[in-house]
């Protein structure tokens, strides 16, 4: 069974940070390039971060460069998942998903596979 499960949202003062993290099992994720990505109410999904499978490659929306950092840790039979977000902004503010291709990086929604249930992020001004 195909399982994300992400976890580390919560409520956060601007310019502070949070931890998310994305448990990914059911299929070999340690082959597959994996990504976080984020919904405001009323907005279209957006490209968050992405890596690759094998973490050396990372790339980021500008709209995070600088302040958020996405890496992975590769297990025999789960791979985690995470984005640090430093320097929070109310913008920030949106349900970050967790996503996997069995591919390489992408920063298009649509040509990833599999999905988590997401965890909400709230940064208060």
């Amino acid at each position: 069974q195909v399982q994300l499960v992400e976890s580390g949202g919560g409520v956060v003062q601007a310019g502070g940070s949070l931890r998310l993290s994305c448990a990914a099992s059911g299929r070999t994720f340690g082959t597959y390039a994996m990504a976080w990505f984020r919904q405001a109410p009323g907005k279209e999904r957006e490209f968050v971060a992405t890596i690759s499978r094998n973490g050396f490659y990372t790339y980021y929306a500008d709209s995070v460069k600088g302040r958020f950092t996405i890496s992975r840790g590769n297990a025999e039979n789960t791979v985690t998942v995470y984005l640090q977000m430093n320097s929070l902004k109310p913008e920030d503010t949106a349900r970050y998903y967790c996503a996997g291709r069995p591919s390489g990086t992408s920063r298009d929604g649509k040509e990833y596979n599999y999905w988590g249930q997401g965890t909400q992020v709230t940064v208060s001004s």
